[in-house]
C-alpha cells in the first residue's frame, strides 16, 4: 500500500426511520438560519419537504428555501445558492436529495465564503477553499456517495465542461433507507450501479497489487450485486435497501481508497459526455465500463482477472481469459438489471458530441493504461 493519512469528518446517522431523530439531534449544533436545499418537486409532492421544514422549525430554526437543483447541477445554480446564503445570512445548509443536490451545496458552501470565482480559483490559480458555511445532508437517493466526501461534480454550461470542484464536507449525513422508497426503481438501479462503478474504479487503480483496501472492496462489490438483485426482485426488501445505502457510503468515505491512487477514467469520460448530452450518470457509466475495460485488458488483466474470480465467480483457462470473462459477466449483469449497453438506447448517436467529450475529459493518472484521446473516442464510438 502507498503511504496515507486518514481523518474522517462526517458523522453518520444510519437506519430505517432515523431521519427525524437525527435531524433534530443535529440541529442542536446548527445555526439559526437554515438553507433547505432540494431538487425538483418530488420532495414537496411526497410531503417530505413539509416534514423536514416542520422539524427544523420545531428546533427553532428559520428556513430559507433553495429548490430547483437539477440533475447534473449547474455552476449557475451553485452561484445562485451562494448569493442566497449571503443575502439571507444563512449559517447552516441542509441538502436533501441525491448527489446532484448534495454536490451543488458543497460548492454553495465554499463559494459563499469566497471573494473570488471558485472555478477560476481552482482551475486557473490552483487555490482551494478553506472556509465553509457548515452543512449536513439527508440522502433520499443513494448511490453517488456524495454525502461522504468534499468533491462536487458541476456542469459549467458556458464552458461546456462537467468537472470536479473541491467544496465542503458535511458535518453529518442521514442515511434513512425509508426515504429512498419514493424513487422509481430505474433511479435506484442507476444509483446502485454508480456505487459499483466507484468500487471498480478504486479497485482498478494503482498499485495493481491487491491490498487490504482491495479485499474489503471485493466484499462491497459482491454486496451491491447481491442486494441490487434482491431489491429488483422485491422492492419492499428494506434490508436490501439499507445495505445498498451503506455500500454507497463505504464506496466514497475514503476507506476503499486508502493506499490507492484511484482510476476513475470511466467517470471522467462519462462526465464529459454528460456536459454535452445531460445523460443519466449511472446509465452512461453502464455503457462505458465494459468497453473501456476491453481496451485495457492487457494492461489491467491481473486485476480484472482477480475481480472476475472474487466478485463475479468466473474463471478461464488463462489469466487473460479470466479477465475477459469477468468483463463479459459485468456486461451481462448490466443487461440483467435493465441498464443500457449502447448510447443509442439513450438517444445519443452524434459522433461529434462523443469526439468533443473525448477531447475535453480529464485524463486520470491512476488508470493502468495511458489512453490517448483518439482511443477514448474509439471507446465512446463503440458504444453507439
Amino acid at each position: 500500500m502507498e503511504n496515507f493519512t486518514y481523518q474522517y469528518p462526517v458523522r453518520q446517522h444510519f437506519g430505517k426511520g432515523c431521519a427525524e431523530s437525527a435531524i433534530k439531534e443535529e440541529m442542536k449544533r446548527a445555526g439559526k438560519n437554515v438553507l433547505l436545499a432540494y431538487g425538483g418537486g418530488s420532495l414537496k409532492r411526497t410531503g417530505l419537504y413539509d416534514k423536514i421544514a416542520g422539524w427544523l422549525r420545531e428546533c427553532g430554526k428559520e428556513v430559507t428555501d433553495f429548490g430547483g437543483i437539477t440533475p447534473n447541477p449547474t455552476y449557475a445554480k451553485a452561484q445562485e445558492g451562494a448569493r442566497l446564503v449571503r443575502e439571507r445570512g444563512v449559517d447552516f445548509i441542509l441538502a436533501v436529495g441525491g448527489g446532484s443536490v448534495i454536490d451543488c451545496c458543497k460548492v454553495v458552501s465554499a463559494q459563499a465564503r469566497l471573494d473570488e470565482d471558485i472555478w477560476e480559483a481552482q482551475y486557473e490559480k490552483h487555490r482551494y477553499p478553506t472556509d465553509f458555511v457548515p452543512m449536513g445532508a439527508v440522502v433520499t437517493a443513494s448511490g453517488t456517495g456524495a454525502e461522504q466526501n468534499n468533491g462536487a461534480v458541476i456542469t459549467h454550461e458556458e464552458k461546456r465542461l462537467k468537472q470536479p470542484l473541491v467544496g465542503a464536507y458535511h458535518s453529518f449525513a442521514v442515511l434513512d433507507s425509508d426515504l429512498t422508497k419514493t424513487l422509481p426503481m430505474s433511479q435506484v438501479v442507476s444509483g446502485a450501479f454508480d456505487t459499483l462503478s466507484h468500487c471498480m474504479e478504486t479497485y482498478m487503480g494503482r498499485p495493481q497489487t491487491t491490498n487490504l483496501s482491495d479485499e474489503v472492496n471485493e466484499s462491497v462489490m459482491r454486496n451491491v450485486i447481491k442486494n441490487l438483485r434482491a431489491l429488483i426482485a422485491n422492492s419492499d426488501d428494506d434490508f436490501a435497501r439499507g445495505e445498498l445505502m451503506w455500500a454507497s457510503a463505504i464506496a466514497e468515505n475514503g476507506l476503499l481508497k486508502l493506499g490507492k491512487q484511484t482510476d476513475f477514467q470511466c467517470h471522467m469520460l462519462e462526465h464529459a459526455v454528460g456536459a454535452y448530452t445531460d445523460c443519466n450518470h449511472g446509465r452512461g457509466l453502464a455503457v462505458i465500463h465494459p468497453i473501456l475495460y476491453r481496451h485495457l485488458l492487457e494492461e489491467g488483466k491481473g486485476k480484472l482477472a482477480r475481480m472476475a474470480e472474487q466478485v463475479w465467480g468466473v474463471k478461464g483457462a488463462t489469466l487473460g481469459e479470466t479477465a475477459a470473462s469477468g468483463v463479459d459477466a459485468l456486461e451481462a449483469f448490466i443487461r440483467e438489471i435493465g441498464l443500457p449497453s449502447r448510447w443509442s438506447e439513450m438517444g445519443i448517436t452524434d459522433e461529434s458530441v462523443l469526439r468533443a467529450a473525448a477531447d475535453t475529459c480529464i485524463l486520470t493518472p491512476g488508470c493502468c493504461k495511458r489512453f490517448s484521446r483518439d482511443e477514448l473516442f474509439d471507446v465512446l464510438k463503440e458504444g453507439i
